[in-house]
């Protein structure tokens, strides 16, 4: 009995001195080499994510900003899927092909009235015509449409816009002016009524959309493009149906297209706001 006894005070003293050789180990301080791998690989895990925030930061904005100015430019109702073409089918119902013949070539652009005032149009070059319709993008009705006989247009000038020396106009970009009677000249009240539309020529230029791929070989990114297309077809009509008493052929200038207009607040309002534009305002449309 005494040595069962003896034997096990030895065992229980073993197992406490086993308990405190592993308090011993555990307790023991880290080396430094140790330590300092182990703070490197904090700062490698810190660093990793401001990385990945900083990449993927970048290409949000990446993708964020090309979106944003497609979605200014999808304001304009010209834009929506399908607007154009039903428009296009629209103007060409109107087209009488005994009078205008066949459609040559479809434009989107903006007139410039004689007082800078920027207006959406549709432009068709036919064999006889050039049709210009003001059409109504939202309600998709065409308000207005006028003809001018191709064999009647004697000039067309094209260049940037210049204003009067006393101006506090002005305005960037190129533009195309086609005249049809040379002879006439603006009366003083036209010229100072802001309405009046019996002015012998008409201007046009650039659509603020020409730069959409959807659109863009409408709007006549070039505006060299539409003024030989222009050109020819008139040159053509003159030998096929010329005006009696009147000279054939189609002058061509390259040359400022003077803009007779001072101060022009409201033009200056209706271009900045896109009067002029079918498109979406707020919750409002125009």
């Amino acid at each position: 009995m005494a040595d069962a006894e003896d034997e096990v005070v030895k065992g229980s003293e073993e197992q406490q001195q086993q308990a405190e050789e592993e308090v011993d180990l555990s307790s023991s301080p880290t080396p430094p080499e140790d330590s300092q791998t182990a703070a490197g690989r904090k700062g490698d895990a810190q660093e990793r994510p401001a990385e990945s925030v900083a990449t993927s930061t970048q290409g949000r904005h990446l993708l964020v900003e090309p979106t944003l100015d497609q979605f200014k430019l999808r304001k304009f109702f010209v834009l929506r899927p399908g607007t154009l073409n039903q428009a296009i089918k629209d103007v060409e119902a109107l087209v009488n092909e005994e009078v205008d013949g066949s459609v040559l070539s479809v434009w989107l652009m903006a007139e410039v009235d004689h007082w800078n005032n920027e207006k959406e149009r549709i432009v068709l070059i036919t064999e006889f015509s050039l049709l210009v319709f003001k059409y109504d993008f939202m309600m998709f009705n065409c308000d207005q449409m006028q003809r001018i006989p191709l064999n009647f247009v004697d000039r067309i000038s094209h260049g940037t816009f210049s204003f009067p020396k006393r101006s506090l106009l002005e305005r960037n970009g190129e533009g195309v002016r086609v005249f049809w009677d040379r002879l006439r000249e603006p009366s003083f009240t036209s010229r100072w009524n802001p309405f009046a539309t019996d002015f012998p020529f008409i201007t046009f230029t650039y659509h603020p959309v020409r730069k959409i791929s959807d659109v863009g070989t409408l709007c006549s990114q070039h505006v060299e493009k539409f003024r030989e297309q222009l050109k020819d077809a008139a040159q053509k009509v003159h030998t096929l149906k010329p005006v009696p008493g009147k000279a054939n052929g189609v002058l061509v200038l390259n040359q400022p297209i003077q803009i007779e207009a001072y101060v022009g607040f409201m033009s200056f309002l209706g271009n900045e706001n896109k009067l002029g534009y079918c498109m979406a305002r707020g919750n409002l449309g125009f």
